[in-house]
């Protein structure tokens, strides 16, 4: 059987496709990029240079789930993926050991409690079975004095929508929009008396845009050229998640120190950050100004927080 041009082509085109799929996303992949760290959040660098605290606050995470119930958007089939992440906890875990250069809280592991007893058991039971009874045993597991609680409570698609477009004599472009809002909500709890100490709920906005070009023109008499590109960003939802957990924690902070439960070393620093907050929303970065400067009269003046490679 004679094979034609047209067939060896895709034959040989197809060999190629599922030879290459035996090295995809490996180093032999030219195309596969290497994992990064995860890019830190406007939000995340103010967190991180907030002033330290008095003293160090021991917390436990037990978790911190998805109660949206919201699965991911499809106009064309149903989509069972959920809509955000279910790891809340190990993001807010990491969130509140960056906190002011990891020095306003001490988290201890609550989430895998049942695999850290069995391993403490299993080395336990090792001691005693070279040592005797006379071996030693562990320290007390560290104890926390507040929980921390709450969770992700919301998450509205389509919050927003839009576009814009214009063709003139077949040669245009588009662009279109969505914003969708997602919903963060984190308590204090004192394990002694069980009452909440402090409560905070905060929002991110995720966006997503189309950009489109098209054109058509008469290549000649009865020739028709058409030509269409265009590319979609979408802002990870996971960030954005990220995000609005670290403000709901720079937020919590200032309402313990409101309501007396903790407060700042530098009270003038800490004051300067909590009025920033109450008036903007937001999380707003302050640098220290050196005394023999001419605003020395102004302790603290606002910056935005210096933009990094990879900083959303």
């Amino acid at each position: 059987m004679r094979l034609t041009g047209a067939v060896c082509g895709c034959a040989a085109v197809l060999a190629l496709t599922l030879g290459g799929c035996a090295y995809t996303g490996t180093a032999a992949d030219p195309l596969s990029q290497p994992a990064t760290i995860v890019p830190d959040t406007k939000t995340g660098v103010v967190l991180e240079s907030l002033p330290s605290p008095v003293q160090k606050l021991d917390v436990a995470v037990y978790s911190f789930p998805d109660l949206t119930g919201q699965n991911k958007t499809n106009e064309n089939f149903a989509e069972f993926s959920r809509a955000v992440t279910q790891g809340g906890s190990a993001i807010l875990t990491d969130v509140l050991t960056k906190a002011g250069r990891g020095e306003w809280f001490n988290v201890v592991e609550r989430t895998e409690l049942q695999a850290l007893l069995q391993e403490r058991q299993i080395i336990q039971n090792t001691r005693t079975a070279v040592e005797g009874t006379k071996a030693a045993g562990l320290p007390p597991l560290r104890f926390a004095g507040i929980t921390l609680q709450g969770g992700i409570i919301g998450y509205d698609s389509d919050e927003s929508t839009g576009g814009v477009g214009a063709t003139y004599l077949g040669v245009g472009g588009s662009t279109n929009y969505r914003q969708d809002v997602v919903t963060v909500a984190l308590r204090a709890v004192s394990v002694q008396t069980g009452r909440v100490l402090a409560s905070v709920t905060t929002t991110k906005t995720i966006y997503s845009v189309l950009f489109q070009g098209s054109a058509f023109k008469f290549a000649a008499v009865d020739q028709l050229l058409q030509a269409e590109g265009g590319f979609t960003k979408n802002s990870p939802a996971t960030l954005a998640v990220r995000e609005g957990i670290q403000l709901a924690v720079y937020a919590l902070i200032f309402e313990g120190v409101k309501n007396g439960l903790w407060k700042f070393k530098n009270e003038k620093a800490g004051a300067a950050f909590m009025k920033a907050l109450d008036e903007q929303k937001k999380a707003v970065n302050f640098k220290l100004v050196p005394p023999d400067s001419p605003e020395a009269e102004k302790p603290f003046v606002l910056v935005e927080p210096t933009r990094q490679p990879g900083v959303l």
